[in-house]
């Protein structure tokens, strides 16, 4: 028999049990689970990240930048594979959704192989997210 599954945002994970858990999914593939030091630091510099736990046995996670009253930015929404179509995606936002003022707003990006999995759960497509990598140039603008 497994052992139940709780969520928590109490519970400290390391790098390792995240990239373990990366590596259980497709979002995987678009994070840098090769650089330990960078995974550390995306850990480190969340102030919010809620897990799903089975055991001692990490089985979701999501990683949050957030103000707690006005939004917050759910950078990554991971379950692994072998745990999905359990509601455990949703008890993960539920948890994040405690933490926050009730009219503060969940923003994400979603993956391409989830991007039919948020309209489930009442999220709405939002049509002006832009995105800009930090190394690239800043283009010059008309006045």
């Amino acid at each position: 028999m497994n052992p139940p599954i709780f969520i928590t945002a109490d519970q400290t994970l390391t790098a390792d049990q995240y990239v373990a858990l990366l590596r259980s999914n497709s979002l995987g593939a678009r994070r840098p689970i090769d650089d330990l030091a960078r995974i550390t630091d995306m850990l480190r510099h969340a102030n919010l990240i809620v897990t799903a736990w089975e055991g001692d046995v990490l089985i979701g996670a999501a990683r949050c930048v957030t103000d707690f009253a006005y939004c917050c930015y759910i950078s990554d929404l991971s379950v692994d594979d072998r745990h999905q179509k359990r509601g455990i995606g949703k008890q993960i936002l539920s948890k994040i959704q405690t933490k926050l003022h009730p009219n503060a707003k969940l923003i994400l990006l979603a993956a391409p192989d989830a991007a039919t999995y948020y309209p489930h759960l009442g999220f709405t497509k939002h049509a002006s997210a832009w995105v800009l990598s930090a190394s690239a140039d800043l283009l010059e603008t008309k006045p």
